[in-house]
């Protein structure tokens, strides 16, 4: 999921531009807002929102307790699949993964994409088993994203049974492939040459009412493995040894890292997340790894960190195979497993103008953030997209702690039916 940072900067430029935006098309946006809310149907799919709060509760535990660990989520895809079939839709799962429903409009051919991820950063065996006391509910990724999967079903349950008509179709995706090493897999093939169309994108993640996120933070993921010949601690020693090696980048580039992280710019993040390698407290290792997570919504900060990364690993085996006495010297292999683009959603874009609308019909003022989530890909090629929570409040997140507390969750839902209806378009209103 997202990993929050305020950006107040940005923020008042993104606002500047709000405010920058003809009065005519505010109004127009205004206006177009009033017609949906006022529209029989929707005011149906409100009533009806109001009538589901134990229904999603119950999908989310159902969908919480089906494991769905990094590259292993096919039994939630399935029974995804089922529920979608339950709530009135044809579905498919594609070769990725990716279970896909679509909401036919009027035979325009724009698609409004509406995304929610179905994997988890927790290993198989965790226990997902949900505890829950009055209103919290308590489980491994029951907030990212069981919440996110149930507010689309709930979307989707009550444009039908309110009969809502659609200019535009919706295309239904519950992803693969969003957290971690997945690195977007899912949303990738969906943007892959020949995929479906999509003009815009909203991706449900995780908890929350008022969180808009309308500018993605690229990453880029290394494991950095570090190869020798190895042997035994003492008739071997004097070969180069990896562990060392590696010991003595992570330094280098935590104390360059560091310098640089604090310079005026964007913010820009590093962390080694985990270490590994070696087989015995008295055998040289013959490999040792590193896996390197580095962040920023600036392209070029998170480029000069790429470079002191290698840089750095470049002068620990310089150093290291200068230290040898025998054996053959260490080589690195920088193996790339996740990159993630950054982009940005302009204000002034239809999309974020009917998210913000949608926001405010119910009483909701919105927050916008920047994140690493879904909308990270069509962000980076030029396709309106924001992501939003699917509602109550969550803690804990990618913890073994994380809860869920049901707190007015259904003003989410009826966020997320209005920016919907709003941007695939009614197709008749009062």
């Amino acid at each position: 999921m997202r990993s929050f940072t305020a950006f107040r900067t940005t923020v008042g430029i993104l606002v500047a531009l709000a405010l920058a935006l003809p009065q005519a098309r505010a109004d127009d946006y205004a206006a177009e807002m009033a017609n949906v809310v006022a529209a029989p149907p929707v005011r149906e799919a409100m009533r009806l929102i109001d009538t589901l709060d134990q229904q999603t509760i119950d999908w989310m535990i159902e969908l919480t307790e089906l494991p769905a660990p990094p590259f292993k989520e096919a039994d939630r895809a399935k029974f995804f699949s089922y529920l979608l079939e339950e709530t009135g839709f044809d579905n498919e799962i594609d070769q990725a993964g990716n279970v896909l429903a679509r909401i036919p409009g009027d035979g325009n051919g724009r698609t409004l994409a509406i995304v929610a991820h179905l994997d988890t950063v927790f290993p198989e065996g965790t226990d997902v088993k949900v505890r829950h006391h009055d209103s919290e509910y308590c489980a491994p990724g029951i907030s990212d994203n069981g919440r996110g999967l149930v507010a689309m079903l709930a979307l989707a349950r009550v444009i039908k049974e309110a009969s809502i008509g659609l200019r535009n179709d919706i295309l239904l995706v519950a992803s693969v492939g969003e957290e971690g090493i997945g690195d977007l897999r899912g949303v990738r093939y969906l943007f892959r040459d020949g995929g479906p169309r999509i003009d815009e994108f909203i991706a449900i993640d995780g908890a929350g009412s008022s969180r808009v996120t309308v500018r993605s933070v690229g990453s880029i993921r290394y494991k950095l493995h570090i190869k020798g010949p190895g042997g035994h601690s003492f008739g071997a020693f004097g070969t180069a040894n990896p562990a060392h090696a590696l010991a003595r980048a992570i330094y280098y580039f935590d104390q360059d890292a560091a310098e640089f992280v604090v310079t005026p710019g964007e913010k820009a993040t590093y962390n080694v997340g985990r270490i590994g390698g070696g087989t015995s407290v008295n055998s040289i290792p013959f490999e040792n790894w590193a896996e390197v997570d580095m962040r920023s919504a600036d392209p070029q900060r998170l480029a000069r960190l790429d470079e002191i990364l290698k840089a750095s690993v470049d002068r620990a085996i310089v150093e290291q195979n200068a230290r040898r006495t025998e054996g053959a010297p260490l080589v690195s292999e920088p193996e790339r497993i996740g990159f993630r683009p950054a982009g940005m959603t302009p204000m002034d874009t239809a999309l974020v103008q009917r998210v913000t609308l949608a926001m405010k019909a119910n009483g909701i003022d919105p927050d916008f953030r920047d994140g690493s989530t879904d909308a990270n890909i069509p962000m980076s090629q030029g396709v309106p997209a924001v992501t939003v929570g699917g509602g109550g409040q969550s803690s804990g997140a990618h913890s073994l702690r994380e809860c869920w507390v049901d707190d007015n969750s259904r003003v989410a839902l009826k966020n997320i039916v209005l920016m919907t209806i709003a941007s695939a378009g009614l197709v008749s209103a009062p």
